[in-house]
């Protein structure tokens, strides 16, 4: 067996199981023996259930990266354990889960996101994304998705699962050519048909879960009628009109400064455009937002001056 710790600490271990898939008593007693936890410490443990060379594939991916990678936006990897065909993680314990649990389907005890809080969200994300897109290489996330965000007591964003990512590309390349992976509703269309991916890919995802943050809706959605299913086929309207206000979350009452949703609706049409090359920098991206962040006023209601203007580098500014 292979077990690594992060950070040695006494022997007790609290056992919160994600994915819905419990890993063995037996490859966890010895991953508690190898890796020692404070009394006090919950955790969050994955089991991969993937077999063979493509789970393996993704398991050390993820240890990697996340063993290389450090941001305040990104999620802690604890240590990890490999025995047969057992392939476990363990991360930090993320008390409030995935944005996900906080957008769709919400149980009558739970209040729905304000706006702020939101706003918060989305910028810690960018962060996050922008860090990976900064590092040398670059890294692509590949699987930008509010299920893999999650949300810690204040509602600070670490993005997780990091099987997917790649390693972007070098010197003066624009895509790296691979398999088209991700989750549907929220791959670029230009990496989806031509399998070209970049840096770019992962800003378009960004704009799919920027648009649930606003609306409340999933990306795609069988339960709703066949023209509302995709969430993208169904904004496209509102986003390229004034009819951004249809976007607004239902469950949001009109707690949200006008302006400020104007100003997500034009970042978030940037962050779709077909073409990569049109669509912000993660920089840019985090840039705007932050002034989102810092110009929303419950009270605000003119959106007129506050359409983002795309310069000749196609980087955003906002007014």
């Amino acid at each position: 067996m292979s077990c690594f710790s992060c950070s040695p600490r006494s022997r007790d271990l609290r056992r919160r199981r994600s994915n819905g898939a419990a890993a063995s008593s037996r490859t966890l007693s010895r991953l508690v023996d190898s890796i020692g936890f404070d009394r006090s410490l919950t955790v969050a443990i994955k089991q991969l259930k993937k077999a063979g060379m493509e789970g393996t594939h993704e398991f050390v991916v993820e240890c990697l990266m996340l063993l290389l990678l450090h941001h305040p936006n990104l999620v802690n990897l604890i240590g990890y354990c490999a025995e047969g065909d057992q392939r476990i993680l363990v991360y930090e314990h993320m008390s409030q889960g995935s944005l996900e649990n906080h957008l769709f389907d919400l149980p009558p005890n739970r209040k729905p996101l304000d706006w702020s809080t939101r706003l918060k969200i989305a910028t810690g994300a960018a962060r996050g994304l922008q860090y990976l897109h900064e590092v040398n290489p670059p890294v692509i996330y590949r699987d930008l998705k509010s299920s893999n965000i999650l949300l810690d007591n204040e509602f600070n964003p670490k993005l997780s699962d990091f099987g997917l990512a790649k390693l972007g590309p070098t010197g003066d390349s624009t895509h790296v050519s691979t398999r088209v992976m991700g989750t549907y509703g929220y791959c670029a269309p230009d990496y989806y048909m031509s399998g070209k991916l970049s840096v770019k890919s992962d800003v378009y995802s960004f704009g799919v879960v920027l648009l649930e943050l606003i609306s409340g809706r999933k990306a795609y959605d069988m339960s709703r009628e066949e023209g509302e299913r995709s969430l993208i086929r169904w904004s496209r309207p509102f986003l390229n009109s004034r009819g951004y206000m249809h976007l607004a979350d239902p469950l949001l009452n009109g707690c949200y400064p006008k302006r400020s949703l104007y100003q997500l609706a034009e970042i978030i049409s940037l962050c779709l455009k077909e073409q990569p090359h049109m669509r912000p920098s993660t920089c840019d991206l985090t840039s705007a937002l932050e002034h989102v962040v810092s110009q929303a006023q419950p009270n605000v209601a003119s959106a007129s001056s506050s359409k983002p203007r795309v310069q000749k580098n196609n980087s955003i500014t906002l007014r």
